[in-house]
């Protein structure tokens, strides 16, 4: 049987219209329209004057007034670095007038039911916050710009303006845990918002109307040199026997995805917790007689589409509409505070014995279920570096 094992220490969301991509011979009314958000003209192949494609995010406040530009939702967590999060904005200097324009970074931390949020008190920790003013630009806060914002800077002219994040290692990866059919709200886990808005002070009260939200992920993938292959094994006397039972299990790797195991989850609040849910089973009548060898081989496939119904589970953070799967199992660096993890997720498969009189045998083999780096990933970096790169922008068309 494979359990997700899960633990927990201490937001609304944009999605990308994929459909809706512009190219080149695209007018506005091939585009999705709606009266909150306003859509430039897409970047066009004709315009970047180049030939291979880079997709980017987009998406404008409900005034029209304020865009945000970005290359990707996904940030990969290497271990040693985190993807910067990096991206540029189109202002209009009419509408700012004496006002400033400030982006902030928010990881958050969700560990209870929004329609719980009464009298004042939310079951909602910010475990990281992060502002940068974008404009006016500071030059104590200027990093040189990547290859994508040179460009976008470039064809959306003098109005437009670069920010940058960097992702601390010791935050969780984005954990969404899956909410009961009755559950209303937000659900519970740990998500990452950026948000742009106008405002004389960063700390001043911030309207909808004037500012643009946008849900990201951080993630993980599995380890290009996985470890060793799991293995146990334990005995078990019996009274009236000088023969005892030994029982050894092993899967054939360390590293999978797509293999049915159960997931274990601590949740680190005010004090740590643990819970399990199992998320794949196999039950086998093989009998060992006396004295015997039994040798056998069992095949489990862990699928989200098999724990649709159950509450709790927990699955990789999702952006709004798009479908996602189990939750990937979490690696954390040395040293790292747990209590900052938000949610840490484990998997184990379990092995029991049934012993007639004698109670049950069982062993555990702990396992990583992660995805493999995908090989667009590799290829898109290196193709970030190449000369010739046009732009197709996809607007995240969706509301609060």
């Amino acid at each position: 049987m494979i359990e997700q094992m899960m633990s927990r220490t201490r937001k609304k969301e944009s999605h990308v219209y994929t459909d809706g991509s512009c190219s080149s011979g695209q007018t506005g009314a091939d585009r999705p329209q709606t009266s909150a958000y306003h859509t430039h003209r897409p970047l066009s192949a004709a315009d970047m004057g180049d030939r291979a494609g880079t997709r980017v995010f987009k998406k404008s406040s409900p005034n029209c007034k304020l865009t945000v530009y970005l290359g990707k939702r996904d940030f990969v967590d290497h271990l040693d670095q985190v993807d910067p999060v990096d991206g540029v904005l189109l202002v209009d200097h009419e509408y700012l007038k004496d006002r400033k324009v400030f982006v902030t970074l928010t990881c958050a931390f969700r560990y209870g039911r929004e329609d719980l949020d009464v009298l004042g008190l939310s079951f909602r920790k910010d475990l990281y916050v992060s502002t940068v003013q974008a404009f006016p630009p500071l030059q104590e806060t200027k990093t040189p710009p990547s290859r994508l914002q040179e460009r976008l800077l470039k064809k959306l002219g003098q109005h437009a303006y670069p920010f940058h994040f960097t992702i601390p290692q010791n935050l969780p990866c984005s954990v969404t845990l899956q909410p009961g059919a009755e559950d209303t709200g937000k659900a519970c886990g740990v998500d990452y918002e950026l948000r742009a808005f106008c405002a004389k002070t960063a700390e001043e009260k911030i309207h909808q109307r004037n500012s643009v939200q946008l849900l990201i992920r951080k993630v993980q993938y599995a380890p290009e040199k996985p470890g060793p292959q799991p293995m146990a094994e334990t005995s078990r006397s019996f009274l009236m026997s000088d023969r005892s039972l030994h029982l050894e299990a092993s899967l054939d790797k360390e590293v999978t995805h797509s293999h049915p195991f159960r997931q274990y989850a601590d949740i680190c609040l005010f004090s740590t917790a643990q819970y399990k849910c199992s998320v794949a089973q196999v039950e086998a009548d093989d009998q060992v007689s006396p004295s015997s060898t039994s040798c056998q081989v069992y095949t489990l496939t862990p699928m989200l589409g098999t724990n649709r119904e159950k509450r709790g589970l927990a699955l990789d953070g999702k952006l709004k509409h798009e479908d996602t799967n189990l939750a990937s199992s979490t690696i954390v660096k040395e040293g790292t505070n747990k209590e900052m993890m938000g949610i840490l997720v484990s998997y184990r498969v379990k092995v029991k014995l049934v012993v007639s009189r004698g109670g049950d045998v069982a062993v555990e083999l702990p396992f990583v279920l992660m995805h493999p780096k995908p090989s667009d990933l590799s290829s898109s970096q290196s193709e970030s570096r190449r000369t010739h790169t046009h732009t197709h922008t996809h607007t995240p068309h969706d509301s609060y």
